[in-house]
Order: C-alpha cells, then structure tokens, then sequence
C-alpha cells in the first residue's frame, strides 16, 4: 500500500512539475516591460534566496565543502550554468516576442537532440527505431527551414543547449536541489551586477514601477525552483519510463499555448514539420516502452533461474545434518 502512495504521489508531482512548465509562458508577459536579460537576472538571483531557504530548511549544507575542493567538478558546474543562462534568457525573449510554437518545437526535438549527441559524443550506439526516429527528425527540420525560410534557429538553439546542459549535469552527478543552487551562485555575482548597473543606469523596472511588477519578478525564484522540486520528487518515486512520458507534457501544453492564447500562425508547411517530429517522438517512446518490457521480463526470468538453481532438492534437503 505505502508503495502505490509513493508512487502515486510521484507520478502527481510529475505531473505538477511538466504541467507548470507547460503553462509558463503565461507568466513571462506579466513581467513586462522588464526586457529578456533583467527577467532572467532576476531569475537567477531569486533562485538562489529561494533553493538557499530549501537547504536551509532541509539542513543539506554538508555538500558543498566536498564541492569546492573537487575543481573539475566546479568547472562543470561553471559550464553548466553558462548553458542553462543561454536556454533560460532565449526561451523568455521567444515567449516574449510571438514564438512560443518554436520555442515548444526546441523542447520537442531536444530527446532527438539528446540521442545525436550521445552518438556523437559518447559513443554510443543506436537500435533501428532510434535510428529512423532521428532521420525522422531531421526531415522535420527540413521541412520547418522550408516553412520558416530558414533554419528553425529558436528551436535548434533551445534543444542543443539543453541537451548539452542535460549531458553535463549527468556527469556532475549531483542531486536537483544541490546543483540548481550550485548553478545560482555562479550566476549570481554577473546577474547581481548587471541588476545594480540597470539601476544606476535608471532603467531598472524593479524600483521604477510599481510594487506589484516587484513582486512579480522576485516570484520568478518561485517559477525556477518549485517545478525543480516536484520533479526531484517524481525522479526518486516513478520508473524513468514513466517520467520519459510525462516530460512531453510541457511542450504539449506550450504549443496549445502558442496557437489557441498567443494565437500564432500555423501554416501547413510547419504543421508538416510537427507532424513529422510527433512521428519521431511517437517512434522513441514505443521503441522505450518495448526496451523496458523485454528488459524486465529478462530480469524476471533470470531471477526466477538463479532462484530455482539455488533452492535445494528433496535429497539435498534430508542430507543435510
């Protein structure tokens, strides 16, 4: 029973946390007329008071004097926050800006993206539906340049640097609290710093208007870090096939978003394209499920083997003293 609550307050905290990152874009233009670099300077600084509360809270300190005497793993860090502030800041200005169909497309190929780049940078070695899902994929590409009259660069920029920042977290090897708050405090001085020269230069929107606008971009610490946090809590209690699912959710509901609120063009040329990326998506998450069924019938099996090797005979039983 306490296994199915788990799991069943996974799964809901899952949920939570690609539902909220779906319906995101309807908060960025709260924030203006604050521009794309202020929004995402704020981000950061208020992330960190936010996820520095957690921890304090949580009393998750002892990590981070292991953190500062391992530099290659700081470097990481380092490269990793770069990253995230090229995704966080593009995705902001393209919400802000009448693209958040692209936008959603960039979240959409990012697991094409993900599996080219281990190919390429790892080595490793694709199934024959993961092959056609990413030659899939690049077809969708064509056909979107074709529709957009060049390169869908929104997109292609999104998917690349998460999918680098995806890659680097991995060989971090830290939990989401910890290394979001890691990645904050980089960030923290240059975002501090550019806020502070806004100011001096009388065009910061945090003391110009009006308290509300305020509070708002000091919530964008909120919109960072509690998606993290739900999402920590689904990664412990689901199966990876589960959240595998769940992560399609976000672009989902960004390109709903896109189309019936924003009210962006769909012409059929860039219909063409999503079709074309839903069909490789489609084929990665059979070729998933299929994986994961035949990997856990194998398992069953070997267990129930090694199982009936070991339980003794009737023979072996009676002879033993």
């Amino acid at each position: 029973m306490r296994g199915k609550n788990e799991q069943r307050a996974g799964f809901l905290s899952g949920l939570g946390a690609y539902g909220l990152w779906g319906v995101v874009p309807l908060f960025w233009p709260l924030l203006k007329p604050s521009g794309a670099i202020e929004i995402l300077a704020h981000r950061m600084v208020w992330s960190l008071g936010v996820v520095g509360v957690s921890l304090l809270v949580l009393r998750r300190w002892s990590w981070i004097g292991t953190l500062l005497r391992q530099p290659r793993k700081l470097g990481l860090i380092t490269v990793a926050a770069a990253v995230i502030t090229v995704n966080w800041g593009l995705y902001i200005w393209s919400v802000n800006h009448g693209h958040v169909v692209e936008a959603s497309l960039g979240y959409f190929i990012n697991p094409l993206v993900t599996i080219a780049m281990g190919v390429l940078l790892l080595g490793e070695r694709l199934r024959p539906a993961q092959w056609v899902a990413v030659g899939t994929g690049l077809a969708a590409v064509l056909v979107l340049a074709i529709g957009y009259g060049q390169p869908p660069w929104i997109s292609l920029v999104l998917a690349f640097s998460f999918a680098t920042y995806g890659l680097v977290k991995k060989k971090v090897d830290m939990g989401g609290l910890e290394s979001l708050t890691a990645e904050t405090a980089v960030l923290f001085v240059p975002a501090l710093g550019y806020l502070m020269w806004l100011g001096a230069q009388g065009e910061s929107t945090f003391t110009s208007e009006s308290a509300g606008h305020a509070a708002l971009l000091a919530a964008t610490g909120l919109v960072t870090a509690v998606p993290l946090v739900l999402f920590g809590a689904a990664a412990i209690r689901v199966p990876l096939s589960t959240l595998g699912l769940l992560q399609y959710l976000a672009p989902v509901f960004q390109f709903l978003l896109g189309i019936v609120y924003f009210h962006e063009a769909m012409p059929p040329e860039r219909w063409a394209g999503f079709a074309l990326v839903w069909l490789a998506l489609t084929l990665l998450t059979w070729d998933a499920l299929r994986t994961s069924r035949r990997t856990r019938v194998r398992a069953q099996a070997a267990r129930l083997a090694a199982a009936q090797q070991g339980a003794p005979t009737v023979t072996e039983t009676s002879a033993t003293p």
